[in-house]
């Protein structure tokens, strides 16, 4: 029986790296992972609020790493700030939680260009998430972190944020909720920017489906 379930979890340790050699054949560092919602309020909210023509369903994301024929996704996620985490943790980050995720290059993108986007990834590497999603606000929320890594570049573009159902034309109840907990009220029209913006931007390019 001990032999056994030694085994199996030799196969799984054969599997993940299977699955990271094989990947890392086709994502490349600088790629631009694009995750689906999750159960959430505030992921749905999210969602929910910044819909555009191209009709995509993302509410994080994070930037690759190819190292030693590993993927890695530097990204700042809700409970843990700025991270470095391995692509499989970034595409299931429970036992409980599966996403949908794609991936994104950036057009033309040029090796120190990527270079320069990764180095900063790693310096920013502990800074909280930024809850407000104010950008004058200390800490970064996922598409913020993005941005600021290429801002020099003009990849990406801020525009005006909007917390309410386009149906409706009310704030949505989770973005209610939300900021009612911070005691502030709700930045609508500030500058900033979202997954699902950044995803529509004609300078990605959609590279594969990972999950």
């Amino acid at each position: 029986m001990k032999n056994s379930k030694l085994s199996k979890a030799a196969l799984l340790i054969v599997l993940v790296l299977i699955m990271s050699c094989t990947t890392a054949t086709t994502i490349k560092s600088g790629d631009i992972v694009f995750r689906g919602v999750s159960q959430s309020d505030l992921s749905e909210a999210i969602n929910e609020v910044t819909q555009t023509e191209k009709a995509t369903n993302y509410t994080h994301m994070g930037i690759c790493s190819v190292e030693n024929d590993t993927v890695f996704v530097y990204h700042s996620d809700l409970g843990k700030g700025v991270v470095k985490e391995p692509l499989e943790l970034f595409l299931k980050p429970d036992d409980t939680s599966t996403y949908s995720a794609d991936a994104y290059r950036i057009k033309n993108s040029t090796k120190p260009q990527i270079e320069n986007a990764i180095s900063k990834a790693k310096t920013l590497l502990g800074e909280p998430y930024n809850f407000t999603y104010i950008l004058e606000d200390k800490g970064y929320y996922c598409s913020e972190y993005i941005y600021e890594l290429f801002k020099e570049d003009h990849v990406f573009t801020l525009e005006p944020m909007t917390f309410k159902n386009a149906d409706t034309n009310t704030f949505h109840n989770g973005w209610v909720t939300h900021y009612k907990e911070l005691g502030i009220e709700i930045p609508e029209g500030k500058l900033g920017c979202n997954p699902n913006g950044m995803a529509a931007s004609k300078t990605l390019v959609f590279v594969k489906r990972l999950q």
